[in-house]
Parts: C-alpha cells; structure tokens; sequence
C-alpha cells in the first residue's frame, strides 16, 4: 500500500540567516509565510524549498536540456522530503520582447487564433496565419510588430549648416570621421554649401539614395566603395537587426534622432491585410486582441455558433480571471514589458488556472501587491482553487486579508537579518491573534484616522488631464501636507501623478521600486557614500591610499577581481559558484585586509549590518547615513551587500534614506509598502510624517489602509479601471470619504475600521 507523504520535511535549513530551521509544511493547503522584512521568509520559500525542488526536477532531463535550463545551486539544508515540482509565481517582469503580449504568455491570442480559423469570414486559414510571428500572417512592413523607426530628419541635419561644418548630427557622422567621408569625398556635393541651399535633386541624393559606384570621387576615395545617401546608410546601420550593433551605438544620440511610429500598413494591427480581412461580427483578430478584457468577455458571449462552443466557453473562462484579479483593464495586445511587477505575477497567476496538473507547489511572492483591497478577495479565491485542485500553495504575505485565508501559517523572526531567520509562531490565523509576535500584536491594532489633520493654503493645479484614461481631470495637490491617491489598479493614479503632474511639475523627486544605478559590485555602502567615507579613515589610520580599500581597484583579490566568488561553467551541469580560494570571499588581498581600523579589517567592516555600524563608527557623518538608514527600517541591511539582491521595497527605503534630511521638496511615492510588514508599515507613516514635518510634501500611491488613514488629504480615482475609470470620485479628507459608497476604497476603508478582526482592541 502506498505511503501518503502530507508534508514538506525540512530539517537543518541554513541559507542565509535561517538558524538551522526544522519545520513540516502541510501539502495541499495554503501556508503563508509572514514576518517583517528580512525575517527569513524568502530564504526559507524560495533560497531553500523552491531552488531544491527545481534543481532536483531539472536533474530528471538529459544533459543538453539541463544545460538550457535555468541553473539552481543546492541550498544549505540537510534534509528536505515529499517535495512537489514547483511552479515559481513572483514579481519579476515577464521576460519577452515586443513580440510578447498578455494574450500570447496566457495563450488567451492562441485560442482566439483557433476561433478565427474555424468561423472567420472569409476563410483564410488555420489557426497559424492569425499569428503575427508566422510569416505568412505578419505584417510585411513591420514584420508583425505594429511599429516602424522613423528617422526624425530635422533632428538628424541642421540645414543651416554645410556638410564640411558638421550638418549631419548623428556623432558617428561627425567631420572627420569614416562615415562623414562617406559624403565629402563623393564627388556629388559643394561641401561648403549651406544644406538649405540644396537643389531637390542634391537633398534627395544625400538623402535616399541606393549604391551607386562615384563617377568622380575625390582623392582618398576608397577604390571599390559604393555611395549610399544617409537614411538608408543609418537604417543598414543602426535599425538593422544586428543587435550588437545597435548596443554599441549611444543610446542617448539614437533616441534622439529616432522615434517608434506606427505602422503605416497594418495601422498597428501587425498582421498582414489577407489576415485582417477575415472577420468576425463585423470584427477582426487585431480588434479582438486590442480590446479591453472585460470588454472582450461581453463579445465573445455574444458569438453562439455552436462549431465554436468549446473554444469560446475556453476565452472567457480565462478572461474572466484576468477580470476578476483587477487586470479587465488590460488589452491582450499590451506587450508584457510594459506591465509592473504585480500586473505580471497576476498574469502569470491566469495562466496557471487552467492548468489540470495536481499535486504541484505553487510559490508566490507578495501576490498582493498593486492590488485594491476591493480585488484581494478575488485573489484569495483563485489562491484557493489551485489548493482545491490538489495543490501546495505556499505564499509570501504581509497582507492581512490574504493570510486570514491561510490553512497553516509561519511566522517569520524575531526580527530581520541577524535577528531573524527562527519561526516564532506556527499554527492558524486565530492563534496569531493572539501570538505574542510582531504580527500578532499589529494585527490586534485597531486603525484609527488620523485626527489631527495639516492645513495647506498652497496647492499643485493641474487642469483638463487627458492622458492615457484620464478623462479630463482637474485637481488641487495641496502643498505641506501628506496627500494618498487611491484606486484600484488602472483607475487612473499613475497617468495623474506620475504622467502628468510630473511632466507639468519637473523639480518633483520620485522615488520608486525602480533598480538602482550600479552594478554586481555596487551596495548600500557605495550608493550612500559611506564607502568613501570608511576608505578615507582607513587610509589614515595606516597611512596609505585609500583605493586599496575598494574591491573595485588595487586592493582587490586578482582570482575573484573583488566578488569574493569564482564561477565554474561546468557545460552540461548547473554554473557553480564557489568562494574564492585565494581571498575565501573576503574579496580583498592578504596586505588589504592586513590593515585595520579599531581592530576591525575593510572586509570586516563591510559585513556589518546598519545596527552594528551604528556602534562601530564614532564619526559623524558617517552616523548620518547609518542613522537615516537605520531611521527607514533597514537595520538589518549588510553594508556590502549588493544591490541587485534587495527587494523593490528595499530599493525604495534606501533611495528615502537619502532624502530624510532635506526639506522644502515635493516627493512622490508609487506604493512604498510594497514589501513591508505591518510593523514597518506603521513605521513608514511616522517617516513619511517626518518628511512633511521637515517642510516638504508628500504624495502617495497607495492601496495600503493603514496609509491612508493617516493621510491629511485623499484623492481617490475610478470608479473601475481603463476605461471605466480616469475620474476622480473623492478628493477630501479620510473622514469624508467613508460617507456614502460612491467610493470603493471609502467602503473597504470604513469596512477595515470598524470591521477589523474580531480580536483587534488594541489602540
């Protein structure tokens, strides 16, 4: 008799700052992981149980598949049994180029493909042809992908200049250089003459034409070269496909001259003319997939053709997710590098639904994030049909409405990096009410709206905003004071803040999720500038140059150039990265670290978390910085950790950081709590409080509640998302917006008030 294998055995997990964590997880229930930031939550889910359960999947194919396979190194963990393939659902931007949209990753296109190809009038084909990446269904023009490069030709030559003073602008046709003697020593042109002053005949040969052999070349001609005027030399050159190419060109210089412009042939529908002529009721493919979703399900039911039953009933099954989870905003023809990071996990998400595998482990990241609280329950309920399916569902959560829903929940902590990596509660969503752990205790708050509000006289005006939905919006941003814009995801926000206040107000200071400047090498110590600061006061101390004490320069270990780890590409088997054998990570040389500062060495030093600094350091400006990162919750943080392995909400705290002792700015932050567990959350109030206090203002987008309880001013958007929204319902104070339910985010709010978990007492 088979032995049924319920749980996840792990035993002696070490990755990162787990403490030697033993733990069983429940299979085929929902277990959210929670705890605040830097707790060990991801180490646990996603270092340890996911990168174990697709390495050992991947080690099941043949060696030329693995080796084109994502690589996977074997975590620190003794033991782990009864693990499930996992599918891995996080934040990441869904790779893909403009070929990639929402309909081809959700295969939602290749449905509506196979529906045109069986009812389309005129028949023109199977389902292929409706594929604007077939060759025999894209556009020949653009090749299927709706938009050309367009030379701007005023931007490219300055007319009231000749060729031999620099008339064509573009640096790499500069005088002087190869590309420019390509048109001076021609022979077709006065090269002292202004280019206004050119003949039609002499602009269109500078201009457009094709090879053609000189007939009288100038001397230093070369022998066997051919003219080619300038368009379709910089096409050939610079808009070609070589890709390699066009990196090494400036990118600055190329904007510039070179701008996207719809397709003059396809009109943007990327497929070729024989394609768009096939119809249904009137439409065809391209105007199916520029719909928005929620417009497109209301279509689709309207065909009843009983041939196409089965696939029509598949549509809308799928778009009906994609409407349920807050996307019905989307178009299937959006490219995927257009969406943000909690738009693609919610694709990625739909995808998955219609899946009929079982007993898999499907691991999500903070699936919450960009989501109105109205469309949390929606998410919740498609988390639970893939658990009712038969699957593990293993979430990353600081949301409280999702781990209400939780069967199993683990509680990170006690608190982040060196303080955390222990679980401190196991159990059910009652038992953590009551938990004395750092979530239990903020779960049992009860919000409040912030009493005393600012006055503002000073106002942001912006008049008649019409970009993207926007439906000619016109607002007051009161100046002085915190203001939260609301909505749910598409309602709006973004365009009015980020679109168009910004463009109308340029001095404004965003600070987002976006990656921060630098590269492997770059870390919190750099971006600050405390690196130099801690360089300097080594040098002194030992009385030598203070490049040695950068892993980036001198004092850098030759084997690992500064990473403090060496990688082996083992062909067939997965890249191991391994610490380096000459410096053993420390990343410096022996004579480097050598030399101390108070008896701590550079590498030494740089391990340090923000709290241990904060004791090490005496100097005051390095305090400065230690204090303000420390001031945003990010005490855990190494000072030499690199860059690329903090979170979005990480990112965004370190760019707030540097701005906490500046006053009188306008700041501008796109859901800063992202990431942030309740207790942080409270804790970014009282910064952003901070900043307001110092003499600046404070805008926000934000779905978080407790945010927006504390907020002096509201301005919420919708009432739905594209279409349906672009209008502002409410514009007030917190108070104001819990009277009526014009307002979505007033309903849940007066909801999370007055209706907040049953042991929620707590002031």
């Amino acid at each position: 008799m088979a032995v049924i294998r319920d749980e996840i055995k792990i035993r002696g997990a070490r990755e990162n700052n787990l403490k030697n964590i033993c733990v069983n997880i429940p299979k085929q229930q929902i277990t959210v992981l929670t705890g605040v930031s830097g707790s060990g939550k991801s180490s646990l889910v996603f270092d340890t149980i996911a990168a174990e359960a697709q390495r050992q999947l991947n080690e099941m194919f043949s060696s030329f598949v693995r080796h084109r396979l994502p690589h996977y190194g074997q975590p620190e963990v003794d033991m782990i049994e009864n693990l499930s393939p996992a599918i891995i659902i996080d934040q990441k931007q869904i790779r893909g180029n403009a070929r990639s949209t929402v309909g081809t990753v959700t295969d939602i296109y290749s449905l509506l493909r196979l529906l045109f190809s069986r009812i389309g009038k005129p028949f023109t084909g199977y389902s292929n042809i409706f594929s604007f990446n077939h060759p025999e269904g894209m556009c020949p023009r653009c090749e299927g992908l709706g938009t050309i490069d367009t030379i701007n030709i005023d931007r490219l030559f300055d007319k009231n200049k000749s060729l031999n003073e620099g008339a064509i602008l573009f640096p790499l046709f500069g005088v002087g250089t190869a590309l420019w003697k390509r048109f001076v020593l021609s022979g077709y042109f006065d090269n002292n003459k202004k280019l206004k002053d050119y003949t039609p005949q002499e602009w269109d040969l500078l201009l457009y034409q094709e090879e053609i052999r000189p007939t009288h070349p100038a001397p230093g001609w070369w022998p066997s070269a051919k003219y080619e005027g300038v368009i379709p030399r910089f096409t050939k050159r610079f808009l070609g496909k070589d890709e390699e190419e066009t990196k090494r060109v400036d990118q600055q210089a190329l904007r510039r001259v070179v701008t996207k412009g719809v397709c003059p042939e396809c009109q943007g529908a990327r497929l070729n003319q024989q394609v768009l002529a096939c119809k249904i009721k009137g439409k065809n493919i391209a105007a199916y997939a520029a719909m928005e979703v929620s417009d497109l399900v209301e279509e689709v039911r309207t065909i009843n053709t009983s041939q196409a039953h089965t696939v029509t009933a598949a549509i809308i099954e799928r778009l009906e997710h994609l409407a349920g989870i807050g996307l019905g905003y989307l178009s299937l023809d959006r490219e995927t590098a257009t969406l943000s990071g909690g738009e693609s996990q919610r694709v990625k998400m739909v995808k998955h639904l219609g899946s009929s595998l079982s007993d898999m482990a499907y691991i999500f990241d903070e699936p919450s994030t960009g989501l109105h609280p109205r469309d949390v329950h929606q998410l919740n309920a498609l988390m639970q049909s893939l658990r009712d399916k038969g699957n593990t569902v293993l979430v990353v959560e600081h949301d409280p409405d999702v781990i209400k829903v939780a069967d199993h929940i683990i509680d990170m902590g006690p608190g982040a990096g060196k303080e955390g990596g222990a679980i401190v509660y196991q159990g059910s969503f009652q038992g953590l009410l009551s938990a004395n752990t750092l979530t239990g205790q903020y779960l049992r708050k009860k919000p409040q709206l912030k009493k005393a509000l600012r006055p503002f006289t000073d106002v942001l005006p912006i008049r008649h905003a019409k970009l993207h939905n926007l439906k000619d919006v016109s607002t007051d941003i009161p100046l002085g004071v915190m203001t939260v814009v609301t909505g749910v995801a598409g309602s709006g926000k973004s365009s009015l803040i980020n679109g168009v206040l910004a463009q109308q107000f340029p001095d404004i200071i965003s600070i987002n999720q976006h990656a921060l400047p630098g590269s492997i090498r770059s870390n919190p110590a750099t971006y600050t500038g405390i690196a130099d600061m801690v360089r300097d006061l080594f040098a002194r101390a030992n009385q030598v140059s203070a490049g040695l004490f950068s892993f980036n320069s001198a004092g850098a270990c030759p084997a690992c150039k500064g990473l403090g780890v060496t990688y082996t590409d083992l062909a067939f088997m997965d890249t191991v990265a391994t610490t380096c054998e000459v410096c053993q990570g420390r990343r410096f040389t022996p004579e480097v670290l050598g030399y101390t500062l108070r008896g701590r060495s550079i590498d030494e030093v740089l391990q340090m978390n923000v709290a241990e600094a904060q004791t090490f350091f005496t100097e005051a400006a390095v305090l400065k910085v230690l204090n303000q990162l420390s001031a945003v919750g990010l005490n855990y943080l190494s000072l030499g950790q690199p860059l690329n392995s903090l979170s979005g909400g990480e990112r965004q705290r370190i760019k707030l950081a540097t701005e906490l002792e500046k006053s009188g700015n306008i700041y501008v932050m796109d859901e800063p709590t992202t990431g942030l567990h309740l207790s942080d959350v409270h804790h970014l109030i009282g910064l952003l409080n901070r900043l307001v206090d110092s003499g600046s203002t404070v805008i926000v987008i934000e779905h978080n509640l407790d945010v927006v309880c504390q907020a002096d001013w509201i301005i919420d958007m919708g009432p739905g998302a594209g279409k349906e929204g672009g209008s502002i319902l409410f514009e007030g104070t917190p108070a104001g917006i819990l009277e009526g339910d014009r307002s979505l985010t007033g309903v849940f709010l007066k909801k999370y008030i007055h209706d907040r978990y049953q042991a929620g007492t707590e002031a």
